[in-house]
């Protein structure tokens, strides 16, 4: 491996007879693996031979973070690395980086885990029976999950236990600054009813109360009586102007955004997408709805087919797998859902717009408003965009203005 990013042979040679020569070459390789560059493993290799130079190292030993910071800090002094000037903060970030990443690697690092609360165990226990007895989906699963973390975590902070919880323990947990000066009427509806499940596990399995759960009365909240607020279409425009350019960012953002405007797709939709669910023959795009567990079809547009196979020819990995988009810098991996909803947000604050929802989800109202533009039927609109029922796609009919601007136009004439 050294001989491999070094040209000169004494170079190398330094580096095979310094210390744990193998540990580290195996390292750089499984970061070669990840798509680590050239450049980026040249910088790898020379950190870690500071790293052993300056660590006193054991085999099998652990190595606490405060002594790996004490090694940064003699290295970045004037003469600890060789050089006449100290390093910089981010290079001492650096170091440490370098070698907390590389002794990990190994089952060297000693990590401290941070205890979430006493009750992590009952929330494992959870998530597991909502997928197995409930049968929700992945992303489900984990906002259940986070909405009792979070109650949890701060029941651990008041001194009460879990199984002797009260009704007026919760609604002081409502009444907390950690629910009522962050989240809005919505939010705390949803808490509510999730919690609702929460303790009815809870209660079927002793954890808590058994009749706990029933006296959790969620506030009157209707369904939809906000107006979903997506982007204009101008805006949308705009926001797809923004991938015109040449780069790999470009062309792959590009991609991504052509099929969450084209089709009204959910995030986690678009990250799961494999190279197999693109039929170039039949010009078919098969999409796996993990909220409903049906699988689409849509005919597949020429311009998205341009974008994606631009995307997959000039700037797509190789070697990582089947799946369609993957992240630009190591490690590359398949890109997530939470991704897809930066590289949104980063291009609309591209084009001024930094306000309102900015997520993948505001173009898939963008879409479902635009379909409604064009005169669709709502039950057209429900199956392109994958609902399962009417009532999803009923508060798009809210936003349909024209519609709304004819009924106020209309004239009563005696009535009036």
């Amino acid at each position: 491996m050294f001989d491999e990013l070094f040209l000169l042979e004494r170079t190398a040679s330094k580096h095979r007879s310094a210390p744990f020569a193998e540990e580290r070459v195996s390292y750089l390789r499984h970061l070669k693996q990840m798509g680590t560059s050239r450049r980026t493993l040249l910088i790898r290799v020379n950190d870690l031979l500071n790293v052993v130079r300056l660590l006193d190292l054991v085999p099998g030993d652990k190595v606490s973070l405060e002594r790996i910071k004490a090694a940064a800090a003699a290295w970045s002094q004037p003469g600890g690395r060789r050089w006449k000037r100290a390093a910089s903060p981010k290079s001492r970030q650096r170091f440490i980086f370098c070698a907390t990443q590389w002794l990990a690697f190994l089952g060297w690092f000693d990590e401290h885990r941070k205890i979430r609360h006493p009750y992590g165990y009952a929330v494992d226990d959870y998530a597991v029976w909502l997928g197995s007895v409930r049968g929700l989906a992945g992303s489900t699963i984990e906002r259940h999950r986070r909405l009792a973390d979070n109650f949890l975590r701060w029941l651990a902070t008041t001194g009460v236990l879990f199984r002797e919880l009260s009704s007026t323990d919760i609604d002081n947990y409502f009444a907390s600054p950690e629910v009522c000066a962050t989240c809005s009427r919505m939010t705390i509806h949803a808490v509510a009813r999730s919690l609702r499940v929460f303790f009815r596990f809870g209660g079927d399995n002793d954890l808590c109360p058994r009749a706990l759960w029933a006296g959790i009365l969620p506030h009157r909240f209707t369904p939809n009586e906000t107006i979903p607020r997506g982007l204009k279409r101008q805006d949308v425009i705009r926001l797809l102007a923004t991938t015109e350019g040449n780069g790999r960012s470009d062309k792959r953002d590009r991609a991504i955004l052509m099929l969450l405007i084209a089709y009204g797709l959910r995030a986690g939709e678009v990250a799961q997408l494999q190279l197999d669910d693109f039929d170039w023959d039949n010009e078919l795009l098969r999409v796996h709805r993990p909220k409903t567990g049906r699988t689409q079809f849509y005919p597949l547009s020429q311009s998205v087919g341009q974008a994606v196979i631009r995307y997959i020819r000039d700037v797509r990995p190789s070697g990582f797998g089947r799946s369609l988009f993957f992240t630009l810098v190591a490690p590359v991996r398949p890109i997530r859902r939470g991704s897809l909803g930066s590289i949104v947000k980063h291009r609309l604050s591209c084009v001024g717009i930094s306000s309102g929802h900015r997520g993948t989800h505001a173009l898939r109202h963008a879409a479902a408003q635009h379909l409604l533009d064009q005169g669709l039927a709502m039950k057209v609109i429900g199956d392109f965009l994958g609902h399962r029922n009417a009532t999803s796609t009923a508060i798009y009919a809210k936003i349909d203005l024209n519609s709304l601007r004819e009924v106020g136009n209309f004239n009563l004439g005696e009535l009036a």
